[in-house]
């Protein structure tokens, strides 16, 4: 009997862990379609959904499976592509990420439904924001040797960072939003309140 739970839990870490690595895997592919806003003024930002496996995993699993699909992202894409920011744009690209996804899984593995979900989106995006900004001004910029005076840097906050962070976590949660109820029991094998608000009357988590 013992053996057998033994057996079933590996079995269970197994397919979690070949789920996280696939997610890994559709990140990477995803970091290849970068875009740039065509508003913004700074042509170095773009934009890529490899957030939305990131967050889709860490729904699924918790917080810290998010935070392993951004780092294995991250990995994978160096290897493949190798870099041509010296390393600053794949350490901007997992900071950003971790902000959005943590704090949104977090929030949502405390009680899973909905509008938990929503809420975890939300301050997910808040967090995207901050941090995005206090990592770009104290870290990524002096370690890529951008020097600013204050008038171009309060410009690059305020048209750039904070629209350009602001779209991306818009993009990625939304479409996670649709895309989760999809493919939470299908694919990920978890329960999930991402559905109508009399069903999740009758499930309890």
């Amino acid at each position: 009997m013992g053996g057998e739970k033994m057996n079933n839990q590996q079995n269970k870490n197994l397919n979690k862990f070949i789920k996280i690595s696939l997610l890994g895997a559709i990140a990477v592919v995803l970091m290849y379609f970068d875009f740039p806003i065509p508003f913004l003024p700074f042509p170095w930002l773009k934009i890529d959904l490899s957030d939305i496996p990131a967050l889709m995993g860490a729904f699924a699993f918790g917080p810290m499976a998010g935070i392993v699909i951004e780092l294995l992202k991250n990995l994978l894409i160096l290897i493949v592509k190798g870099t041509g920011t010296v390393f600053v744009g794949e350490i901007a690209n997992f900071i950003v990420g971790v902000s959005l996804v943590a704090p949104a899984a977090w929030v949502y593995h405390r009680n899973k439904s909905r509008k938990n979900a929503l809420l975890g989106m939300i301050l997910g995006t808040l967090s995207i924001e901050i941090i995005g900004i206090l990592a770009n001004v104290y870290l990524l910029l002096p370690a890529f040797g951008m020097s600013m005076v204050k008038e171009e840097l309060i410009k690059y906050v305020t048209v750039g960072l904070l629209p350009f962070n602001g779209v991306k976590a818009i993009l990625v949660c939304a479409i996670t939003y649709i895309l989760y109820k999809r493919v939470s029991v299908a694919i990920f094998k978890v329960d999930s309140n991402f559905d109508n608000s009399r069903k999740s009357k009758l499930n309890s988590i």
